[in-house]
């Protein structure tokens, strides 16, 4: 079975059976819209009819408008589009992550170098909503201890099958060099999963508040995925 089909079937399979907090949904595109999955399906297909191993990348989970709606992560529709050459009819969706992962994707050398090299998943490969005040907003696996507590042996059971796709374990890079980089790394440390966690700061961030040095850290995306090396003006 190639690394494709190991995905897709991972995919198909998804689901969360925690007890969720009062007000917490699941976000999972792969049961919602059939969509999802289709077009998730041809881009592993198209990236990764393999059998080669792949380092993995670790975002927190997915976001409503990328991964929660085209089923891969850090890809919204605009990307898989223009940069991947695949769609989702009648579905348009703009994520600022997906805006930064693509242009460094491009710096790397483009999608097939890239996907060569890398899986990109999350800590928790389905995403978590939030009603308040009638509407839905992103939630993140750590903004509760509730949450937390039910969400980790989703979170470990999900990354142990991933491991299992033919990953790397040499190092494992992960978004988000705070709360993310802090559970993922206590967690690596109980089941030995990684030599070692080296984390990036997440892409949202860096557009949302750091939008003026994304060049820079476009580069050290790429120092550090390419060489393990920063660049020597980020010290």
């Amino acid at each position: 079975m190639t690394f494709a089909e190991k995905v897709i079937r991972f995919n198909q399979e998804l689901q969360f059976d925690g007890l969720l907090p009062e007000n917490i949904s699941v976000m999972n595109p792969f049961a919602a819209n059939p969509a999802a999955l289709q077009a998730s399906s041809r881009f592993y297909r198209k990236y990764y009819s393999d059998d080669h191993p792949r380092k993995l990348i670790l975002g927190i989970n997915p976001g409503r408008f990328g991964a929660g709606v085209t089923g891969i992560p850090f890809t919204d529709t605009q990307r898989l589009k223009h940069d991947c050459g695949l769609e989702i009819a009648g579905v348009e969706t703009h994520e600022l992550s997906s805006v930064f992962i693509y242009e460094m994707i491009a710096a790397y050398g483009g999608p097939e170098s890239f996907y060569r090299d890398y899986y990109i998943s999350a800590v928790s490969p389905l995403g978590f909503l939030i009603k308040k005040n009638g509407r839905e907003l992103n939630y993140n696996y750590y903004d509760s201890k509730e949450l937390l507590r039910a969400a980790e042996p989703f979170i470990i059971q999900s990354l142990e099958k991933q491991l299992s796709f033919g990953i790397n374990r040499d190092a494992c890079f992960c978004l988000g060099n705070n709360k993310n980089y802090k559970y993922l790394t206590a967690l690596n440390k109980k089941m030995n999963w990684f030599n070692q966690v080296i984390p990036l700061e997440h892409p949202r961030y860096i557009m949302q508040y750091k939008l003026k040095q994304k060049e820079l850290f476009i580069r050290k995306y790429i120092n550090l995925l390419q060489n393990n090396l920063i660049d020597e003006s980020e010290k």
